[in-house]
């Protein structure tokens, strides 16, 4: 992938000729160390005394900042010695942590950007660098097409230069000088691959730009020993050893000592011009000791015009030529398009590996092995972005997406049509974020994309990585933000393309032995506490947010990686269960470095935590002993609901289980996502609710309308009040907004390796029940769009088994759910807060949901009696008709 046009980042180097800006970087929590006094002391008594001022030290610059690792233990009026104990050592092993990366970087800027080095970039002096990662190797080369595949050709120098002591190897590949062309006059000669710089092609020479920098940047007197270097030697030898030398050490006779011969020179030059002399004086300290200690005190107006005077960079950019320039002299190393792998030379023999960092892949098949495609597009092809990122809003309604399934054909479908056929879907359904799983590049498609082998590649089965801009910039066209569905709590188990004995060892990327085994997926498990597979991890994160210029994230099975049971295992033993020797401490650490780092570097991501188990502190910040996501999923409401459907007859309906499933956590109420069902309720073997409700049915009997009018009936109420009754976002997975008819099954060998069941019935949009449960659905979202109904916290004061009747309160809207399957109220009385006149606003019963339309219009205005109900003074008096669910907003306020 060319980064070269981006980059304004510039650095010293023996092959470079372009000035460095080192950049400055800080995060909040994060103290980078300037200056490290030690103080040795030869008394054992001491030590005690000072790791106890030591620890009093930390503790108290803690306290200073802010950060308490307990701290929403305490918030919470939790009181778990061990578990604040454990807090309290993760928080010492994260600071140690930090102070071991900014050992090995400059930064954590510089640990997040690993993609600027590492894999294939254009370099300005008319070559590709490549880079990558393995320490098992004993010998690394670059093949391809463009070398004829020959290990030989493109290998990496001996020693430090192309082998580093952490593994790293580095191979140069040179562009190869056309035919008549001649070598550059200037040995380090740069060009600027981008047609907007070509400054360098105007025929003026290297020399002629170096005389002029000298002409015009040095003031008289400045440039006088760059044009005279030898000046000073050269004077100080004919003194010593020209022929009016001293000829023996009688006519030498004593050297004066430094200060003398200051002086003398100072009396000898009083009157020269201030140009011949130093800007600077020299002052005897007067502290009356036998040896001389001077201090140098410079020029005010020298210093202040050293200062100001910025580096002759534009000279040296100068020199650069321009694209055009390049083209003509050199054929490129590496063209685009070009396909290539690693090679390397390990203990147990020679393997073949498609680079870790490779940004776009084309994954193993039948008839072709994997390999890596050079991405490097001239200026005029390359995509440009249009769009800026929208705000973030302050609900989020998620519309979760699969490229490949996305389009109505059996067959996968591209980023191409998705960007033109779902894209203007998902905004007319009123979604304001779309979320997509299955991009980074995966071996095998009827995986979802759940085993990633290439973390840096947007999958090639789906488009180019441009075709991936393109969709992603066209969303944010259209106020959509774009979430990236990741995967870090394992990797694919694949050698040839995934990251599995990537050179050649089984401790590179993962743990050794049955730890850096998935106990049930057979997926690999990171070595979370190695610093190259934090490097690694973090500027995957950092990637895909800069290179693709995505909005947020939800992290997938965080239980796999948190625990080294994968998260298979009973939590009966309360706190405990979250601190003990199944608990991947490192695999924590990560998570909150790696949301710390992304919040600074990106302040408006998003991070989701998809965790099973509910960790706690998921959502607390870092400085308060939390993980620092912005959202946790709430996965049990999906089961809840999955399960009533699938075992539980109507009458026996829980409202009690209800409600406390779908509101989970109080305290976290506004961090929560909530979904009725995301793809794992269609996808490998599951069904999704409409299929359970009414899949199947035949309408024209009676029986089948009676169950048509149920499953419609409960397909909308369980999406009203999941929607409304927890946190401020919602999510919903492609299709089962209109009640997809039919589940997910991606293409295997125990179905012949069909696409019938890969793809979406778009073409039910506008017919029968899918368009009424699709305006529904589009109704919920506008609710929240123009109302803004997600905004308050819910306040659930009615919750009846017996009638099977829910009703709360969001600010200034009612709820009332009737999940009876027979009995309809005349009058049922729910308590309210407010006195008051209120408006129905959303009703599932109308005919235009697929409704029966028995509450009419004279129900849609009501005005709240006294009368003392679920401990509220007043209450309002609703007819509510079995299996619907009624909306109300007051309109006006009644004083009493």
């Amino acid at each position: 992938m060319v980064t070269l046009s981006n980059q304004t980042r510039f650095s010293f180097h023996p092959n470079n000729l372009f000035v460095s800006e080192k950049r400055q970087f800080g995060i909040a929590g994060i103290n980078f160390p300037r200056k490290i006094k030690v103080r040795i002391s030869c008394f054992a008594a001491d030590q005690p005394r000072q790791q106890k001022q030591k620890k009093k030290s930390q503790s108290t610059n803690d306290a200073d900042s802010g950060v308490d690792p307990v701290g929403f233990l305490t918030k919470l009026g939790i009181a778990d010695r061990i578990f604040a104990q454990f807090l309290r050592e993760r928080h010492k092993a994260l600071k140690d942590l930090k102070d071991e990366i900014l050992k090995r970087h400059f930064d954590f800027r510089d640990l997040a950007s690993g993609f600027e080095l590492l894999g294939m970039h254009r370099h300005m002096e008319h070559r590709v660098d490549f880079m990558d990662w393995g320490p098992g190797a004993r010998y690394g080369a670059i093949i391809g097409d463009f070398n004829g595949w020959s290990p030989t050709e493109n290998c990496a120098r001996e020693g430090l230069f192309g082998h580093d002591d952490y593994g790293y190897w580095f191979i140069i590949l040179e562009d190869k000088l056309r035919e008549g062309e001649e070598p550059d006059e200037l040995y380090f000669q740069q060009y600027n691959y981008a047609d907007d710089y070509d400054k360098g092609d105007s025929g003026v020479s290297a020399e002629e730009i170096f005389q002029k920098a000298n002409d015009e940047y040095w003031e008289p007197g400045e440039d006088r020993f760059i044009k005279n270097r030898y000046e000073v030697p050269a004077k100080l030898y004919e003194q010593l050893f020209g022929p009016n030398s001293p000829q023996t050490l009688e006519e030498l006779g004593d050297i004066p000592d430094a200060e003398t011969r200051y002086k003398q020179y100072k009396e000898e030059h009083k009157n020269d011009p201030p140009s011949n002399l130093p800007p600077c004086d020299i002052i005897d300290k007067g502290d009356g000791k036998p040896y001389d200690i001077f201090n140098v005190v410079t020029s005010p107006e020298w210093t202040k015009k050293f200062y100001e005077k910025e580096p002759p960079i534009p000279y040296w950019l100068e020199t650069r030529k321009g694209r055009k320039a390049w083209l003509k002299k050199y054929i490129p190393a590496v063209p685009h398009g070009s396909k290539y792998r690693l090679y390397f030379n390990t203990p147990d023999g020679p393997l073949e590996r498609v680079p870790a960092w490779a940004t776009y892949v084309q994954p193993e098949d039948e008839v072709k092995q994997a390999y890596a495609i050079h991405w490097e597009p001239s200026p005029e092809s390359a995509y440009k972005w249009k769009y800026s990122k929208p705000a973030v809003p302050k609900s989020l309604r998620i519309y979760e997406c699969h490229v490949g399934i996305s389009g109505s054909e059996p067959k996968i479908s591209t980023f191409e049509e998705f960007t033109k056929k779902v894209l203007p879907h998902v905004k007319r359904a009123g979604y304001n974020a779309i979320q997509l799983i299955g991009i980074p590049e995966h071996k095998d498609y009827f995986t979802v994309g759940y085993r990633v082998t290439n973390f840096f590649a947007a999958s090639s089965r789906f488009g180019t990585p441009d075709d991936f801009k393109r969709l992603i910039d066209e969303a944010h066209g259209l106020g959509l933000l774009v979430f990236l569905d990741i995967v870090h709590s394992y990797a694919a188990a694949d050698q040839m393309v995934g990251l599995s004995l990537f050179d050649g060892s089984n401790d590179c990327y993962f743990h050794y032995g049955k730890r850096g085994h998935h106990k049930h997926w057979g997926t690999r498990m990171f070595k979370y506490g190695d610093l190259d597979v934090l490097h690694f991890l973090i500027s995957n994160l950092n990637w895909w947010i800069t290179e693709y210029q995505v909005d947020g994230y939800q992290f997938h099975s965080l239980a796999s990686m948190i625990y080294t049971h994968n998260g298979f295992a009973a939590f009966n033993n309360g706190l405990d269960d979250y601190c003990n020797q199944y608990v991947d401490r490192d695999a924590l650490m990560y998570l909150m470095l790696a949301n710390e780092i992304l919040h600074t570097l990106h302040p408006n991501i998003i991070t989701i935590a998809e965790d099973a188990t509910y960790y706690p502190g998921l959502c607390e910040p870092i400085s308060q002993g939390g993980l620092g996501f912005d959202y946790y999923v709430n996965l049990s409401a999906t089961e809840m609901w999955g399960s009533l459907l699938d075992s539980v007859p109507d009458n026996d309906w829980s409202m009690s289980k209800i409600v406390s499933t779908l509101v989970a956590n109080k305290e976290y109420a506004e961090k929560m996502i909530s979904y009725a069902e995301n793809h794992n309720q269609s996808i490998s073997g599951g069904r999704s609710f409409a299929e359970i409700l009414f899949g199947g049915v035949e309408n024209g009997s009676p029986e089948g309308k009676e169950l048509l009018d149920r499953g419609v009936s409960l397909h909308k109420m369980i999406r009203l009040i999941t929607f409304t009754i927890g946190g401020r976002a919602y999510l919903n997975f492609m299709g089962n907004e209109f009640g997809h008819p039919e589940r997910v099954e991606f293409p295997t060998q125990s179905n012949n390796f069909s696409f019938s069941l890969a793809n979406r019935r778009w073409d039910l949009l506008e017919s029968g029940v899918h368009h009424h449960l699709f305006s529904f659905d589009k109704e919920l979202m506008d609710l929240d769009k123009s109302k803004g109904i997600l905004r308050g916290r819910p306040s659930i004061h009615h919750v009846n088994d017996a009638n099977m009747v829910i009703s709360f309160s969001r600010g200034p809207f009612l709820f009332i759910f009737n999940f009876h399957p027979s009995n309809s109220y005349e009058k049922y009385g729910v308590g309210i807060e407010e006195a008051g006149e209120y408006t129905m606003i959303l009703n599932s019963d109308e005919v235009k949901f697929g409704g029966q339309g028995l509450v009419t219009q004279d129900h849609y205005l009501q005005r709240s009696i006294t009368k003392r109900i679920d401990g509220q003074r007043n209450c309002l008096e609703v007819f509510l008709p079995s299996r619907t669910a009624q909306v109300y907003k007051l309109t006006r306020i009644l004083r009493i």
